[in-house]
């Protein structure tokens, strides 16, 4: 039985991967910070056979290790995000990937223009600003490596005030949206294997 089992989850797993790679093109997860995008974006890549990248991950390697905190505290949210237009600019060549976004990436037009120049496909992981909350406070190491983005000290009132600022960013370069609020990693990737 498990034999079949794994016979059909590799003849999926070969079929997601030939209907994909037809188009050679990545997958972009946005979001706000906490919505999923990085646990979303490395099951979706193994589900695909693909590489997944996350922009926070690739500016904090070339900051020297530094820490998102450390980068805002030492050259400022400009110097970060100047880090992370870099990073963005770099990843929307790269083809078979899927990768995360860091959640204020789509805020400079240049990164905007590179995403939707890129191809490839954008899914906007949507999802409440308390349930956000919750998930933010509840990581431990979200608290140490993350600044504050707002004089509102990262509470609700912050994510519902940001998420007014980004949402219409996000859906105008959304592909499509997945509702991720009450979804576990693996429905929402199932989700997104069905939009693609």
């Amino acid at each position: 039985m498990s034999q079949v089992r794994a016979e059909r989850a590799l003849a999926l797993q070969n079929q997601l991967r030939n209907r994909y790679s037809r188009h050679a093109m990545s997958i972009f997860l946005i979001g706000y910070r906490g919505s999923g995008k990085t646990s979303v974006g490395k099951r979706l890549a193994q589900q695909l056979s693909n590489d997944f990248l996350d922009t926070d991950d690739l500016v904090v390697r070339r900051a020297g290790g530094r820490t998102i905190k450390q980068i805002f505290q030492d050259e400022g949210e400009a110097g970060f995000r100047e880090l992370e237009s870099k990073a963005v600019r770099d990843v929307s060549r790269l083809d078979d990937h899927v990768i995360s976004l860091g959640g204020g990436a789509v805020l400079r037009e240049d990164n905007q223009r590179h995403l939707l120049a890129g191809g490839g496909k954008i899914f906007y992981l949507r999802c409440d600003a308390t349930e956000l909350l919750r998930r933010i406070t509840g990581d431990a190491q979200s608290a140490e490596t993350r600044p504050a983005l707002t004089h509102l000290g990262g509470g609700v009132e912050e994510i519902r005030m940001l998420l007014e600022r980004r949402e219409p960013i996000y859906r105008r370069l959304m592909s499509a949206e997945v509702d991720v609020t009450h979804a576990s990693v693996e429905q929402v990737v199932s989700s997104i294997l069905k939009l693609l």
